[in-house]
């Protein structure tokens, strides 16, 4: 049964290890049902999104088993889940890069464009052939051609802190720098929906944050509505507005991370936070 859960906000303190458990289950135990979204944008130009009993099925394997969903515009959610719970296949779905067995989805009143919905993946997919600023440029799809085609990946580049490199070929590049080329690239066309399916997962630590930052800045900037899949929790906890945790093809929680932002990593309410739902992933007496 899917149910919410609001967080909220106190002042930060120490906590201990002994004592994150006890934090965990006290936050878990003041669930309320909720799906009230933070404070909107003043301006966004993010779609909403709605699901109603979405499911895929691979065969006689059931990997989606009635989605409801509903995220307004401009929103961050993170979903996160076991191996094969299904979410990736969800991103997949709601990206229009797979078609649903049976159920619904739609970004409001008027139909999705093909360049209002982009996907950023683990594996930056970078041409080889092309130097960064031709790779950048293929995310304009038809309008690569078009007269300010290259403005526009300069300025996605500038975007992501590369504008140097626009010139440089994909093999000289970092792992890091490679990723956020791949960013530029889904942000030229402009989209109003941006899917992240695990794009961090590959990156050193110290790189990863770094991209998280870059990820949070470039949200708040250009307001689309960000759907992140994840296995980290604490990269979930601290970027998202909201965490879907999804088991057996269905919604189990739905948390509101009511948290300001910037959020100070190795905080107690995030370290409560992801406490919580690394015990609903991994079962009792595993939050700490």
């Amino acid at each position: 049964m899917q149910q919410a859960l609001r967080i909220p906000v106190s002042g930060a303190e120490a906590i201990d290890g002994t004592d994150l458990i006890g934090h965990a289950e006290a936050f878990r135990n003041a669930r309320k049902p909720s799906l009230t979204a933070p404070p909107a944008k003043s301006e966004t130009r993010g779609l909403p999104l709605v699901i109603r009993d979405l499911r895929k099925a691979f065969g006689d394997n059931e990997v989606l088993r009635g989605i409801d969903l509903e995220i307004p515009a401009g929103q961050f959610v993170a979903i996160v889940g076991q191996s094969g719970c299904g979410k990736s296949t969800l991103l997949r779905l709601i990206a229009g890069l797979d078609k649903p067995t049976s159920g619904t989805i739609s970004f409001g009143e008027t139909a999705a464009r093909p360049e209002d919905i982009r996907v950023m993946f683990q594996e930056p997919r970078l041409l080889p052939w092309a130097r960064v600023l031709g790779n950048v440029e293929v995310g304009l799809g038809r309008e690569r051609k078009a007269a300010g085609a290259h403005e526009r990946a300069r300025q996605a580049l500038e975007e992501v802190g590369l504008a140097e490199k626009r010139d440089q070929w994909p093999a000289v590049l970092s792992g890091g720098q490679k990723q956020r080329v791949a960013l530029a690239r889904a942000l030229v066309s402009g989209p109003r929906l941006l899917a992240f399916d695990e794009p961090l997962g590959a990156l050193d630590a110290l790189t990863r944050i770094a991209m998280q930052r870059l990820l949070e800045r470039v949200w708040a900037d250009q307001t689309f509505t960000a759907i992140l899949v994840t296995h980290d929790v604490a990269e979930a906890v601290a970027l998202a507005d909201r965490v879907l945790v999804i088991e057996d093809g269905r919604i189990a929680e739905d948390i509101s991370v009511d948290l300001p932002r910037p959020r100070q990593r190795g905080s107690a309410e995030l370290a409560a936070l992801e406490g919580s739902i690394l015990g609903q992933l991994l079962g009792p007496g595993t939050a700490g």
